[in-house]
């Protein structure tokens, strides 16, 4: 690994086992009696970021790596179906490290977020669509931006414009995105709490009376460009350059972070290894932040 990502790797697994001391309700469940794993859950959250930022989307690959050349920081590493019942039990620890760290960053209070999803494809025969185990989850959807059809789900994202994921969520293809972003907002009320006012740029699919009155009841501003037959909205100016912005953040998950190579085949899994790499983006930005580095949302330094 590069020195930078070694240095990344050693401040995330500081900040990780600090938060599971102060908290450690976070940890995966396990019983009181019995053999503790060896491997801590700190070190575990610290080895899937690292896979996601190196590019590595079997795990079985990913472990056969590590145990060749990280055995100097994770001397006593798990088999692959060891690695991956620990993973996929860890969800709820690696959504609360993502919030954590984008808190603990300065772009966590920029006040302009935009919103969109991505599709997140789960399979492309008949056959997979009928007997996989996210059979009734995932579905078939179309993505206009690319104009494809797919079979999975969308991975839904509010940012800020520097890219620091600010709420996410996974739903089926065909899923409204304007339920999915009022229900991200209302299971997380710290972030409204820290933005009084923020405004939210979105697409024209953004739109509805209700949808907006709601938003504004909660202190969120829109701006959204007009659909077919209404008036030319506030911010009009803004939306082409900040379109550019979105589908810049949608291609890093892409094209960097391998967003649809993900592996999962259970709902579980799909989750856990979306969502870690949500987390490396997370780390990346925090990691940049605290370093001075100008361009926050850079990975470069960390995935070779």
């Amino acid at each position: 690994m590069t020195t930078e990502l070694d240095t990344l790797a050693t401040a995330l697994y500081v900040r990780v086992d600090d938060l599971l001391k102060s908290a450690p309700e976070l940890a995966p469940w396990r019983p009181r009696v019995g053999i503790a794993p060896r491997l801590s859950d700190a070190e575990l959250v610290t080895l899937a970021v690292l896979s996601a930022l190196l590019g590595y989307h079997c795990e079985r690959r990913w472990l056969r790596y590590a145990h060749a050349e990280l055995r100097g920081m994770f001397p006593c590493l798990p088999q692959q179906s060891g690695y991956g019942k620990r993973l996929r039990k860890s969800i709820p620890l690696v959504t609360a490290v993502i919030r954590f760290l984008a808190c603990d960053t300065s772009l966590w209070w920029d006040e302009v977020w935009v919103a969109d999803s991505t599709p997140v494809e789960c399979g492309r025969s008949v056959e997979t669509a009928r007997r996989s185990a996210l059979a009734g989850w995932a579905e078939y959807g179309y993505c206009a931006s690319h104009s494809r059809y797919f079979w999975g789900l969308r991975l839904h994202l509010v940012c800020t414009l520097g890219g620091l994921p600010v709420l996410f969520a996974l739903s089926g293809a065909k899923a409204d995105e304007r339920e999915v972003l009022l229900g991200m907002l209302a299971t997380a009320p710290r972030v409204l709490a820290d933005h009084r006012h923020p405004t939210l740029i979105a697409d024209r699919q953004f739109y509805g009376r209700a949808f907006e009155r709601e938003l504004a009841e909660g202190g969120v501003r829109l701006l959204r460009p007009a659909r077919a037959g209404e008036a030319e909205r506030a911010g009009a100016q803004l939306f082409k350059p900040l379109r550019q912005t979105i589908e810049s953040i949608n291609q890093t998950f892409k094209a960097q972070l391998d967003l649809e190579r993900h592996g999962g085949r259970t709902p579980a899994g799909v989750t856990v290894r979306v969502f870690v790499k949500v987390l490396a983006l997370t780390a990346a930005i925090w990691h940049n932040d605290h370093t001075g580095q100008p361009i926050k949302r850079s990975l470069t330094r960390y995935d070779h």
